[in-house]
C-alpha cells in the first residue's frame, strides 16, 4: 500500500506554526534581561537559587510583572487585529479602526483627569471599556441609519469617528488639566507604555486575556466563512451582518483591555497578524492562537527595548511601535498597489 502523500507546503506551515507558538519563551527571557541595567548571569543564578539580592528582587517584583503584562497587552492587540482583518477581509485593518481604541482612550483620559468616587484601578478599565464599546456602537448605529451594508462603509465610518474622538481627547487634556493633575502622566499614557502591575492585577489581566482568546477562537469558523463572501457564508448557515456586529464588539472589548493596561500602542495588531498569515496561511483557528502569541512576544521585546535604549529614561512604547510599524504599513501599501 503506498504511503499517503503529504503536502510539503502544509508540512512547512505546520512547522512554522509550532515555532511561532514557542516565541513567547525567548521573548520573555530577553524582556527580563533588558532594562536600564542588563541582567548578568550571576543575577539569574541568584534568582534560580532564591537568594534575595537587590537585583534578583528587582527581576521578580518589577521586571517579571511588567514583561508578562506587556505580553498580555500584545496578545490582546494581536487578537483584536485578527478579528478586524477577518471581518473587513483586509490585511491592512488593525485595532484602531472603528474608533474602539480612541474611544477607550477618551474613557481612560476621563478617569485620569476627572476625580471620581471609584478608585483609579477600577475607574480606568471600566471607563476604557465603556468608551470602546460606546464608540463601536456609535459606528454601527451610523451605518444602520445611513443604510451602509458593506465593510468599506463601516471602515470609513470608523475612521471618521476615530478622528472625532481623537480631537475630543485633546480637548479634554486642554480643558481639564491643571496644577492638581500631572499632565505628564496623562501624556505618557497617551503615547503608550506598559503599567507595571502587582501580581493580583497581573493575574486578572492574564485571566481576561485568556478569556479573550477563548472568545476569539469561537469566531474562527465564522471568520473563515466570511472570507468566502457574504453570499457563500449565508448559504452555509452564517448570518453575516449579525456575526460582523458581534465580532466588532468583541474586538472593541479586547482593544479596551489592551488600552487599559498599555495606553495607545499602535501597529502591533497590524504587523504581527499579517506576518503570521504569510507564514502559516489564513485559517483562523491557528491564526488566532499564533497571532496572539507572536504579538505578545513582539510587545514584550519592544517594551524591553523602550526601557534599554535611553537609560534611565524610557522611550514611550507607542512611539517605538510607530517607528517600526509605519514602514511595515507603507510596505504593505506598496505591495497591495496594483501594477500600472
Amino acid at each position: 500500500v503506498p504511503a499517503p502523500c503529504r503536502d510539503p507546503a502544509m508540512s512547512a506551515a505546520n512547522r512554522r506554526y509550532r515555532l511561532l507558538c514557542l516565541t513567547p519563551l525567548p521573548a520573555i527571557f530577553i524582556g527580563l534581561w533588558l532594562g536600564a541595567e542588563l541582567a548578568h548571569w550571576s543575577d539569574w543564578w541568584a534568582l534560580w537559587r532564591g537568594d534575595e539580592t537587590p537585583f534578583a528582587q528587582l527581576l521578580m517584583t518589577w521586571r517579571l510583572p511588567r514583561v508578562l503584562a506587556a505580553f498580555c497587552v500584545g496578545a490582546c492587540l494581536g487578537l483584536a487585529g485578527v478579528i478586524f482583518q477577518g471581518v473587513f477581509r483586509n490585511p491592512l485593518a488593525e485595532p484602531y479602526l472603528l474608533g474602539s481604541a480612541p474611544g477607550a482612550a477618551v474613557g481612560a483620559a476621563i478617569a485620569l483627569l476627572v476625580p471620581l468616587p471609584l478608585a483609579m484601578s477600577l475607574s480606568l478599565p471600566l471607563l476604557a471599556f465603556a468608551g470602546a464599546w460606546g464608540a463601536t456602537l456609535l459606528v454601527l448605529l451610523i451605518t444602520r441609519l445611513t443604510r451602509i451594508n458593506d465593510t468599506s462603509g463601516l471602515l470609513l465610518a470608523g475612521i471618521a469617528v476615530a478622528a472625532l474622538l481623537g480631537a475630543l481627547r485633546s480637548l479634554l487634556l486642554l480643558a481639564l488639566s491643571d496644577e492638581t493633575v500631572n499632565l505628564q502622566v496623562v501624556l505618557s499614557w497617551t503615547l503608550g507604555g506598559i503599567h507595571t502591575p502587582d501580581f493580583p492585577a497581573l493575574g486578572l489581566l492574564a485571566l481576561l486575556t485568556g478569556l479573550a482568546l477563548i472568545c476569539a477562537q469561537r469566531l474562527a469558523h465564522g471568520l473563515d466563512l466570511l472570507g468566502l463572501g457574504d453570499h457563500v457564508a449565508y448559504s452555509m448557515g452564517l448570518r453575516p451582518q449579525r456575526f460582523i456586529n458581534v465580532s466588532l464588539l468583541l474586538a472593541a472589548a479586547i482593544t479596551a483591555l489592551a488600552v487599559s493596561w498599555g495606553g495607545l500602542v499602535g501597529f502591533v495588531g497590524l504587523v504581527a497578524p499579517h506576518a503570521v498569515r504569510w507564514l502559516i496561511g489564513p485559517t483562523h483557528k491557528r491564526l488566532i492562537v499564533a497571532s496572539a502569541l507572536t504579538s505578545g512576544a513582539l510587545l514584550a521585546l519592544l517594551d524591553g527595548l523602550a526601557r534599554s535604549v535611553l537609560p534611565p529614561a524610557e522611550i514611550p512604547l507607542g512611539l517605538l511601535t510607530a517607528l517600526l510599524g509605519a514602514p511595515f504599513f507603507l510596505l504593505l501599501l506598496t505591495r497591495a498597489r496594483p501594477a500600472a
